[in-house]
């Protein structure tokens, strides 16, 4: 398993691409604190529903360095992280938030600084009567998610990372990163995509529709 800090300075897209492109979660989370990404390990939460007191619970068990990944039996628009809670990841030392429901305080969780990605943005608040279920696999956007899971998240979206598939898809990545720096390189020297990449055959197949014909 590698660790989280060697997946530092890659890409959601980058790595997407070079884990064979799978692992991406579905369109409907995203990122709720401008300019901010995260990677780090999954700490789960089930919350019950409509109900935050199991966030509250998770981040106080909280290590540095891991996500906090919330849901909820049904994803629904009620507040599970505001500034409080958010406040209170930051000085536990998480890299970042996932909420499957929505966040508050959105101006006030800017400056708390913590990367959050959620569903939705609402005062709509949360009870606080059921502890939930920790460190369970959760399900979220069409990816489910074991405690432990590597997550990468940017402002692209977010994508999980299965434990058998780490090691390969950071070789490739880093691979891929070299690559597109050397392109950069040559496309300022002048060269086109369309030689890069290899695409110059296809401007001329016969299989081409004919925009004319519109």
């Amino acid at each position: 398993m590698t660790e989280a800090q060697d997946w530092t300075g890659l890409t959601v897209s980058t790595v997407y691409e070079s884990v064979g492109r799978k692992g991406l979660l579905s369109h409907g989370i995203s990122r709720s604190v401008p300019s901010t990404r995260a990677v780090g390990r999954a700490h789960t939460v089930l919350c019950a529903q409509d109900d935050n007191l199991g966030v509250h619970i998770a981040i106080d068990e909280l290590r540095p360095g891991e996500i906090l990944v919330a849901t909820m039996p049904e994803p629904r628009p009620v507040a599970l992280v505001g500034e409080v809670l958010a406040h209170f990841a930051k000085v536990k030392g998480a890299a970042g938030l996932l909420i499957d429901a929505a966040v508050r305080d959105l101006d006030e969780l800017a400056l708390v600084g913590l990367p959050i990605w959620s569903r939705w943005v609402t005062s709509s608040g949360a009870d606080k009567t059921d502890p939930g279920s920790h460190n369970v696999p959760v399900s979220v956007a069409g990816q489910l998610i074991n405690p432990g899971d590597l997550l990468l998240l940017d402002g692209d979206g977010i994508l999980h990372i299965g434990p058998e598939d780490e090691r390969e898809a950071l070789v490739e990545a880093r691979r891929r990163v070299t690559k597109e720096e050397e392109m950069l390189r040559e496309l300022t020297g002048g060269k086109s995509t369309l030689d890069l990449m290899n695409l110059r055959p296809l401007t001329t197949s016969s299989d081409r529709p004919d925009d004319t014909l519109s």
